[in-house]
C-alpha cells in the first residue's frame, strides 16, 4: 500500500499515526512496526538503484535518497520510514577525509587522538547538508501521513570510528583515549554532540516526525563508564532537539545494562536489542519511556510458523506495556528475504489490531 493509498479512516498526517502515537504512548490502532535498515541491502530495488554509485556518494543525491527511502514503505507497509543515510555523513560533511569501504565500513584517513586534532571538528551548517534539507522535502510530500524519522550517530560511536580509525572489535584506542585523557575524551565528545545534535536540527527542521539516536557501540562499555564518559555527551544532543517536541529514539547493541541510563539520557523512546525480554527491557529503563523492539534478525531466515511463534514472544513480552513500537533487535540483515519481511508488518498487525 502506498503512503497516498489508505482506506477511509487511516490517519491523514503522521501526528495522527500508530508510531508516534505509541513514540507518545498513547492507545494505538495497532502496534506499529519499523525496521532499522529497512531500505538497503536486503532490497533487490536499492541494489539496482545503488549500482555503481558509491555509498556516501548515493546519501549526497536527494532524488536517490527519496527513493531508498521509500521503497521498504511501498514494498512493506511499515508504519514509519527511516532516512537513509549514514552516521558519518556529518563528519563527511565538515571535511573529515573519510569513506566508506564495501565490505568494512567507515574508514578514516587520519585518525583523532589528539588535542591538536579537534581542530579538524568544526560546527556543522545547514548549507554543509543541503541536500539533507531537500531530500526530506521531496520525501514528506511523498509520504503523506507515513512518519519519517531522521537519525544521527551517537557521540560516542561517532567518536569510535574516529580515534580508531574505523570499525573495531574491541575499542582499545578509544578507550586508551577514555581512561588515559579523560580532559580530552570529554571535549571530543562534546565536539561531536554539537556537530550530531546539528544534524538532528537540520533534519527536524525539513519535516522528520521524529528522531533517532543510534549509539551502535556503546554495549562496549561497563555502565559506570557510560555514566561517566558518555551520557553527558548522549544528554547533550537530546536536550539540543528537545524544544521541537518530536520523539526522541535512543538505540545501541549489547546495551542490556545500560537501558536504564540509555533512558536517563533523555530519550523519550529505548530501544533494545534481542538479548533481552521487552517486559524485562521496560523494568529496566523505567516508567515515562516506550519501548521499541526486539525480533532477533537472525530468526526471518527460519521458516514462517518459527517466525510467527518468535513474534509472538516479543508481543506477548510488549504487552501491557505503557508504548510499544515493533521492531527487529538491531538491523535487516542484508540476505533477508524481502516477503519474510512484509510478512511480518502483516502479521504483527493483524494480531494486535484494536
Amino acid at each position: 500500500m502506498s503512503a497516498n493509498d489508505r482506506p477511509t479512516g487511516q490517519p491523514t498526517a503522521p501526528h495522527d499515526s500508530a508510531f508516534l502515537k505509541a513514540c507518545r504512548r498513547e492507545p494505538v490502532p495497532h502496534t506499529p512496526v519499523w525496521f532499522m535498515r529497512q531500505a538497503g541491502r536486503s532490497l533487490p530495488e536499492y541494489r539496482k538503484v545503488r549500482e555503481g554509485i558509491a555509498m556516501l556518494d548515493s546519501c549526497m543525491r536527494p532524488e536517490l535518497v527519496t527513493e531508498i527511502t521509500m521503497q521498504p514503505v511501498r514494498r512493506h507497509g511499515v508504519d514509519a520510514a527511516i532516512y537513509f543515510s549514514d552516521i558519518v555523513v556529518p563528519l563527511k560533511a565538515i571535511g573529515i577525509d573519510l569513506d566508506i569501504k564495501p565490505g568494512v565500513g567507515p574508514v578514516v584517513e587520519q585518525p583523532i587522538r589528539t588535542r591538536a586534532d579537534l581542530a579538524r571538528l568544526r560546527d556543522l551548517t545547514p548549507e554543509d547538508v543541503w541536500y539533507v534539507t531537500e531530500a526530506i522535502g521531496l520525501l514528506t510530500a511523498e509520504l503523506g501521513a507515513t512518519p519519517l524519522i531522521g537519525f544521527a550517530g551517537a557521540p560516542f560511536t561517532l567518536a569510535s570510528y574516529l580515534v580508531e580509525g574505523g570499525p573495531s572489535r574491541n575499542h582499545e584506542h578509544t578507550k586508551a583515549l577514555m581512561y588515559g585523557d579523560p580532559e580530552l575524551w570529554a571535549d571530543l565528545l562534546d565536539r561531536l554532540a554539537d556537530i550530531t545534535a546539528g544534524f538532528l536540527k537540520v533534519q527536524i527542521e525539513a519535516g522528520a516526525s521524529a528522531v533517532q539516536l543510534f549509539d551502535s557501540w556503546v554495549g562496549a562499555l561497563a555502565p559506570a563508564d557510560y555514566r561517566r564518559s558518555v551520557m553527558p555527551a548522549s544528554r547533550k544532543v537530546f536536550e539540543a532537539v528537545a524544544g521541537y517536541g518530536v520523539p526522541r529514539i535512543h538505540f545501541g547493541v549489547g546495551t542490556g545494562e545500560l537501558l536504564g541510563l540509555m533512558g536517563e539520557a533523555g530519550a523519550d523512546v529505548v530501544g533494545a536489542d534481542w538479548r533481552i525480554p521487552l517486559d524485562e527491557a521496560s523494568r529496566r529503563i523505567g516508567p515515562g519511556k516506550a519501548v521499541q523492539g526486539n525480533l532477533d534478525p537472525a530468526v526471518l531466515f527460519a521458516p514462517t510458523e518459527a517466525v510467527r511463534a518468535k513474534t509472538g514472544e516479543v508481543l506477548q513480552a510488549a504487552d501491557g506495556l505503557e508504548g510499544h513500537i515493533f521492531n527487529l533487535g538491531h538491523g535487516v540483515l542484508p540476505d533477508t528475504d524481502p516477503d519474510a519481511l512484509t510478512r511480518l508488518v502483516e502479521d504483527v498487525h493483524t494480531r494486535t489490531a484494536r
